[in-house]
């Protein structure tokens, strides 16, 4: 039986048909990317109007036609001093700045706050839990212990420190604590101790942290304690969820500048001339063999040091490289017209050549600690804002405790500005 022949399609209707198909395929797509973008949430959306604001601003200076509001200068503040880091410089940075705004410190009854024990509120001068007390500052010595500190210290508080390179920080505690610290008084140099610690070194015995790992001991933990990665890497993680910011010595005037960007603060603000500065026939810089010797004894110090010099260096560089370069300059240009203003000469001096007894910085251990004499010729007005600038730490502690108590000072010999 003969089949019948299929008849084919004519070739204009298989070409319409693929043409159809394509058609749909993307119509459909076209539909499926709609419904995607219509079904952006509500939160995304708004972080796109965001960032598209945010651009706006920079470049206008506005938002929605209004001035972007600038922002305000941060006043609680808590400051880690830490031991011969420049910290003396940075407590009358901070002294000056709370001083001219009538802003209340919270205060020592001595010079520090029971150091070298952990941080007590039973330190604070004249301080009870039964009536609170508003403290904007805080910044004396102390071994820091965060959940003392956050008893008086105001939610929102900004928690800064200083850190600096352990190799010339031990050279000059050496220097200043070789009489508080047994481990350094049995011993005639660094270098002796450095190559047998052990045979001087006992944890138990007094001024035993200025010997090691001092810094660490500063934040609170135990200076003796194996440098094992997990436990430092979770001392690290504590201090950086406790202090917003880090500096480093050796780049002071950098930190000022990262300083001064946290707080919103002004760049007379931060500026300062160096104190608690010793004479530089003390100084000995460490041989190579000296210096490995240093990192390995202090090696906790070493782990804190290294972890924020880079976290410091991350911080400069959003900041703009340029820019810190700029605000660099500005700021040492600043310090060089005060120098002028303010000084005798343009160079620190030994204390035995400083003039006005009231400002002689305090002599302790091995080291020559140098001060400032002022111009003779300086107005009333201008010699105290030049005093400020040179009055050592204890003396200038002094002074705030007798704006702030001044029935306990009484009759006591204070220093005249």
């Amino acid at each position: 039986m003969l089949r019948r022949r299929q008849r084919k399609k004519p070739r204009i209707l298989q070409w319409c048909t693929l043409h159809v198909l394509w058609m749909v395929v993307l119509i459909l797509m076209a539909v499926g990317l709609a419904i995607q973008t219509l079904g952006m949430t509500d939160k995304k959306r708004m972080r796109l109007l965001e960032v598209e604001q945010a651009g706006v601003a920079a470049a206008t200076g506005l938002v929605a036609g209004r001035p972007v509001e600038a922002c305000r200068p941060r006043t609680h503040v808590m400051f880690l001093k830490t031991h011969k880091t420049a910290g003396s410089t940075i407590l009358n940075i901070l002294y000056r700045f709370g001083e001219a705004r009538n802003l209340t410190f919270a205060l020592p009854a001595a010079y520090q706050f029971g150091y070298p024990l952990l941080f007590n509120t039973r330190r604070v001068k004249f301080y009870s839990p039964l009536k609170p007390q508003e403290y904007h500052i805080i910044c004396n010595h102390m071994r820091f212990f965060r959940p003392q500190v956050e008893k008086i210290m105001a939610k929102g508080t900004f928690y800064f420190s200083i850190l600096r390179n352990p190799v010339t920080l031990v050279e000059s505690s050496f220097n200043y604590y070789k009489g508080s610290s047994l481990a350094f008084k049995k011993v005639e140099s660094l270098e002796q101790f450095l190559g047998h610690p052990w045979r001087y070194f006992s944890p138990k015995e007094r001024g035993s942290h200025y010997a090691r790992n001092l810094m660490w001991f500063d934040f609170g933990f135990d200076h003796n304690a194996n440098a094992s990665a997990a436990y430092v890497d979770l001392a690290l993680a504590e201090i950086e969820a406790t202090f917003q910011l880090v500096l480093i010595a050796e780049y002071f005037d950098e930190s000022m500048i990262l300083l001064k960007e946290a707080l919103c603060w002004e760049l007379e603000d931060v500026v300062s001339f160096k104190l608690n500065l010793r004479n530089n026939a003390s100084v000995r810089p460490m041989s190579e063999r000296a210096a490995g010797q240093i990192r390995r004894w202090n090696a906790l110090d070493w782990e804190l040091y290294a972890h924020f010099n880079r976290t410091f260096w991350r911080k400069v560089e959003r900041y703009g490289r340029q820019r810190m370069g700029a605000d660099v300059r500005a700021l040492r240009e600043r310090r060089r017209e005060l120098t002028e203003l303010c000084l005798q000469g343009s160079s620190p001096v030994d204390a035995s050549q400083i003039h006005d007894r009231n400002i002689r910085p305090f002599q302790y251990g091995r080291a020559r600690i140098m001060g400032y004499n002022l111009n003779a010729n300086l107005d009333g007005k201008t010699r105290e804002r030049c005093l400020r600038l040179v009055m050592p730490e204890l003396q200038y502690k002094d002074l705030l405790d007798a704006k702030l108590f001044p029935s306990a000072h009484s009759g006591k010999d204070l220093l005249h500005v």
